[in-house]
């Protein structure tokens, strides 16, 4: 059906990206409601050792494959890369484990297609209560501090359902290659004075498992911090 696709300005061509690791489980059915909405859907599969692409593919995504590991930042990046170089203008990414809907896909189209918007992120904590307890004080605490950082409100910082800009040349030239990544994005667009928005998104937890490392990654945040100071 692709509704999303045909309402959109002339000249916007939008793609859905899904960096994915280890996600066989879900990624068909992630696909599938994409192109509900979308019909460009891009995995990015960071060598998982599962059947993850040949799901995704089945399934009428397009996938590209790193062969070594590399960190979500750096699957964003292939994917961002890989969307520029067919001729896209924005993305749109949800994580592949099923954990945002993809029913807010129209909302993030909608916003991107405003001008001077840079980035558009998904904002949980207008209805947190699906948000575990611990997960919501972290959360609100690193949103706190990046809205410091960046000098604007971040509502959610931490939310993987986003929308992108192609040309934004923070997306390439961000140096993180882990979860950190999405951290210095904001933070490098927001001091070039991007305009970054927001839409509200739901929280949806289900069985997948966070492939967050809690010491590796806190201290790549924190060294991110560091460099940015």
């Amino acid at each position: 059906m692709a509704e999303t696709s045909q309402a959109l300005p002339a000249g916007v061509r939008i793609a859905v990206v899904l960096p994915a690791f280890r996600e066989a489980a879900h990624i068909a059915d992630v696909i599938k409601g994409c192109q509900q909405y979308l019909p460009d859907v891009l995995v990015v599969d960071d060598c998982s050792p599962d059947e993850t692409s040949a799901r995704a593919t089945e399934a009428g995504a397009r996938v590209v494959r790193h062969e070594v590991n590399r960190g979500k930042g750096a699957a964003l990046k292939t994917a961002f890369a890989t969307l520029k170089q067919a001729g896209f203008t924005h993305a749109i990414t949800l994580d592949a484990d099923g954990q945002h809907d993809p029913k807010c896909i129209p909302a993030f189209a909608a916003a991107l297609s405003q001008p001077g918007v840079e980035l558009v992120l998904g904002n949980r904590f207008q209805d947190s209560r699906g948000m575990p307890l611990v997960r919501r004080l972290v959360n609100s605490w690193m949103s706190w501090l990046i809205s410091r950082i960046c000098r604007c409100p971040i509502p959610d910082s931490q939310c993987g359902y986003r929308g992108a800009r192609l040309e934004n040349p923070w997306l390439l030239n961000a140096k993180a290659d882990h979860f950190e990544y999405e951290s210095e994005v904001l933070v490098l667009t927001a001091r070039a004075g991007g305009k970054i928005t927001s839409v509200p998104v739901p929280t949806k937890y289900g069985d997948e498992r966070s492939k967050i490392r809690p010491w590796q990654d806190t201290l790549r945040f924190f060294r991110l911090l560091w460099r940015l100071r």
